[in-house]
């Protein structure tokens, strides 16, 4: 029989690794060969005791040797309740490096928001969004990457990583294809779930190639290694056994094996018996019973450093197994003595200090679990009493306090609470929402019960609105609440069911508690979120006397307070929906600003108002031909975003309006990049939502009027830009840019149909804006042939309101349309005056537009060649492609 060798100097766990090992190998040298080559991921799946840390520590020798840079980490089985705790492991080390003033250089505008998160920087105030941290914790390791490269990441026991890590793994690895990096993930498989368990998934779909699932060893490479270990003279059935009583399971051998050398066992057939209670001794019960023969101070030693899981140092775990110095010491040196302790590897990349691990994750789990519950609840308890005594902060001491049980205790109540508001503001929101759910067991007292709901319900906001509902209604069903937190709290769940889409309910829940208050500052905040809801809901009807109780509450504003400013945006915008004149929208409007700016309190990343009513202040700029002032708004959004580190549902919406912006001025590629980015984060956040539709709708207008039909097509195919349509408004309208797709794509009947809906739901709220909801001009066209007179009127219709608006483009539009529907110099007539008022409009592509159908109904070249001029500037390749075969059949002609 011939015996399975491991690859040269080699250690024992490595035996019958070498096609893994080769991997590895290619892996390292591709990322050499060239600073300039793509990342790639390797994932390593294997049981407990497989082999994954040899693999990883063989990964680290080959890429050391090959003059990489090599950062390591590990995820802990007690740890994954700590937020970015693996990618702090990892990071930590290269940063701690740089000087404070030179990290903030390195890392530029990203060093407040993922500073926190690493512990480089005492956190803010304001609550950071996770997303945000996540992609500046991308940004770091992109940028320190160019620094060392070329640099090698390991990740091992990813199966308990905190999620925090993981879902900045995930996204670090879905750009490796911009990085000269090489990642090398190891887990076990089947021990995560839920979102845990999605993104480990997602990190390994990332990967070139299939994971690498290591195997037990076979009969022959555990013989090799019992020979290897104890000598040649080992026999065949000493080394068949070996192999029979652990599994083929690499650790379990080499922990096998040593117990046969310390017991002086011969390697014989007569001695094969005894390796099963050998065996047993190294493991499980086993290994508890072997503890215990330590004596009971090095049992609790062994405990105390179990519940300390890191930075396992000796004078740390003498205070909580209450030793003396000396006494620990001793303990250290037996345990390090029975293979339990080893001195810590620095390489293991662990940040916290410390100077002792467990010699493997399986020893530390069964360590663990074999302290009795009750004391194990007591030393967290004490464990947390420490950290809190050593100054490192509440968050730091949750972990321990997680594990307690519930008594009453109104001091644990506070300090979860206080860990929650320091979870918050470093972008951990699950984690505090953890602590805030764990304090509610204990439980609060009943003067602080509501309260805590409230932080759980805003906790809970930015990545689970549902949770947010039943918290915020909980805590409004139960005294507590002083009167600005229970407004407050109205105003947050009206926010959260919004995204939820549940847009009729959170109308009514704002009228409801607006209804129990007497006037005054209050109440009139309530008002104004309760028209702002009622005003972007999109169903059947509008309010009944809703824009007239509107009017008759800004008739009074003056601007004020914010209370006022809001209602003056709130009337504005309801005066644009409803097609009422430019010019009184842009006054509202202007009387909303603070020297022709923000108020304080109402910027974008206030948590008072919320997004929604300024983009209703930026929108009612944009539609009333007051592109300067809009677009000075969309781009205030995007920086204030990306300055708090903001990249969720807030940062797609400001991109999407920016493009938004673009496509009003005729801007049409730049329109296209800054929609797509949008939904490519909108993706992120989850299809659906108001602010997806958005994204896409915004797209496909593009798109169409650049002329790509058929990618427009394919964007709504992908994207499910089709009915049922979402329960808020978006502009444009998404029924009458739908109509729109299908006249182009020739399903005319189907773009008819769609059209005429667009109309009617537009007619039931009172929306009669020609251009926020433009589906008169798209259906008079269609309608010219089979239904002249039903085209002739509405483009008539159409006239009168756009005259009734006034902005340029809004008559230019209509008067295209009306030229579109006639016939000779009266056509022409009237395509002369779309230009004229057109040309007055910050809108070019309609101004391109108009001057190559004017110059195709006049015949002028001139003007053909000035609308192909306007047409490739505006990047509207289908008009151009027009204006073209026009100027082809005149010259023809001529």
């Amino acid at each position: 029989m011939t015996e399975v060798r491991p690859l040269a100097a080699a250690p024992a766990s490595l035996w019958e690794r070498d096609e893994e090992v080769a991997a590895v190998v290619r892996a390292i040298d591709t990322l050499g060969a060239d600073s300039a080559s793509s990342g790639s991921l390797l994932m390593i799946r294997g049981e407990a005791g497989f082999g994954k840390t040899a693999l990883l520590a063989e990964t680290r020798r080959l890429a050391e040797e090959r003059g990489c840079t090599v950062w390591s980490a590990r995820g802990g089985e007690t740890l994954r309740s700590v937020p970015f705790n693996v990618v702090r492991q990892l990071l930590q080390p290269a940063l701690m490096s740089l000087m404070p003033e030179e990290a903030r250089e390195y890392l530029g505008d990203w060093y407040d928001i993922a500073g926190p998160a690493l512990g480089l920087t005492d956190p803010g105030e304001r609550q950071a969004d996770p997303q945000g941290v996540t992609d500046g914790l991308v940004t770091v390791v992109r940028r320190l990457s160019r620094r060392d490269w070329p640099l090698v990441l390991l990740i091992d026991d990813a199966h308990w990583a905190d999620q925090e890590t993981l879902c900045w793994l995930a996204a670090f690895a879905e750009r490796l294809d911009d990085l000269s990096v090489l990642v090398v993930v190891a887990r076990r498989p089947r021990e995560m779930t839920g979102e845990s368990a999605r993104l480990l998934d997602a990190v390994a779909a990332t990967a070139a190639r299939p994971a690498t699932t290591l195997n037990a060893l076979t009969p022959d490479a555990t013989a090799g290694l019992t020979r290897a270990t104890l000598g040649e003279h080992a026999d065949a059935a000493f080394c068949r056994e070996v192999w029979a009583v652990t599994a083929g399971n690499p650790y379990e051998a080499v922990e096998l094996l040593a117990k046969v050398q310390d017991s002086e066992l011969e390697p014989t057939e007569s001695a094969a018996g005894e390796l099963r209670a050998l065996n047993r001794s190294a493991r499980g019960g086993g290994l508890v019973a072997r503890l215990e023969e330590l004596g009971i101070d090095a049992t609790r030693f062994a405990w105390a450093a179990a519940i300390l899981g890191t930075g396992i140092s000796v004078d740390l775990v003498a205070k909580l197994a209450t030793l003396g110095r000396d006494d620990a010491v001793r303990c250290a040196e037996l345990l390090r003595s029975a293979r339990i302790l080893t001195v810590l590897d620095p390489a293991n990349g662990q940040a916290d200090e410390g100077d002792l691990e467990f010699v493997h994750p399986l020893i530390a789990t069964a360590v663990y679990d074999s302290i009795p519950p009750a004391l194990r609840t007591a030393m967290h308890g004490i464990a947390a009493q420490m950290v809190t005594d050593l100054g490192r902060g509440a968050a730091a001491a949750s972990r321990h306090l997680l594990q307690v049980h519930p008594d009453d205790d109104e001091e644990l109540v506070q300090k979860l609470r206080e860990a929650a508001r320091e979870y918050l503001v470093v972008g951990a929101p699950d984690a505090a929402r953890r602590c805030l759910e764990r304090a509610l067991l204990e439980p609060p007292t009943p003067d602080v019960h509501a309260r805590l709901l409230y932080e759980l319900g805003c906790a809970s906001l930015l990545t689970m609105p549902d949770r947010t509902i039943g918290h915020m209604r909980a805590a409004l069903g139960m005294p507590g609440l002083d009167a600005d937190d229970r407004v407050d709290a109205v105003v947050r769940l009206s926010q959260a069911l919004v995204h939820n889409d549940q847009l009729e309910e959170a109308v009514r829940t704002v009228q409801a508690e607006a209804a129990r208050l007497e006037p005054g500052p209050a109440r009139l905040r309530l008002e104004a979120v309760h028209i702002m809801w009622d005003g972007i809901h999109a169903g059947e009807a509008a309010t009944p006397g809703r824009s007239e109780r509107l009017a008759e509450l800004a008739r009074t504003c003056t601007g004020r307070d914010n209370s006022e400013r809001a209602l003056l945006i709130l009337r504005g915008f309801d005066a644009l929906m409803q097609g009422e004149g430019a010019q009184e929208v842009i006054e509202l409007c202007d009387r909303a600003l603070v020297n022709g700016r923000l108020a304080p309190g109402l910027g974008w990343t206030g948590t008072e108002w919320g997004i929604e009513l300024l983009l209703m202040l930026a929108n009612a700029y944009a539609y009333t031909d007051c592109l300067d002032r809009a677009e000075s708004l969309y781009n205030e959004a995007v920086r204030s975003y990306v300055s708090a580190g903001w990249s969720g549902g807030h940062l797609a919406l400001a991109h999407a309006y920016v493009g938004v912006g673009h496509r009003r001025r005729g801007r049409l590629a730049d329109a296209e990049q800054s929609l797509r980015e949008a939904l490519a984060i909108a993706e992120r956040v989850g299809r659906g939502l108001p602010l997806y539709w958005t994204a896409t709708c915004n797209l496909v207008d593009t798109l169409l009027a650049r002329g790509h039909i058929d990618e427009a097509w394919d964007v709504a195919e992908r994207y499910g830009f089709a009915p049922p349509y979402p329960s808020t408004i978006v502009l444009p309208d998404p029924r009458a840019v739908r109509g729109r797709l299908l006249l182009a794509v020739g399903r005319t009947k189907d773009g008819i149909n769609e059209l005429e809906a667009a109309e009617k739901a537009a007619a039931a709220r009172g929306h009669h804006n020609p251009v926020l909801v433009p589906w008169a001009f798209d259906l008079a066209r269609a309608l010219a042939t089979e239904d002249p007179g039903r085209a002739s009127r509405l483009a008539t219709d159409v006239r009168r309101h756009a005259e009734r608006l006034g902005t340029d483009t809004a008559i230019g539009e209509a008067l295209r349309c009306a030229a579109a529907l006639e016939t000779g110099q009266r056509a022409v007539r009237l395509a002369a005056q779309a230009v004229a008022y057109l040309e007055a409009s910050p809108c070019q592509y309609e101004h391109a537009a108009a001057r190559v159908e004017y110059g195709i109904l006049s015949r002028s070249v001139a003007e053909l060649n000035r609308g192909l001029a306007l047409a490739e500037s505006c990047g509207a390749d289908g008009l151009v492609a027009q204006a073209r075969a026009m100027l082809e059949t005149e010259r023809g002609l001529r």
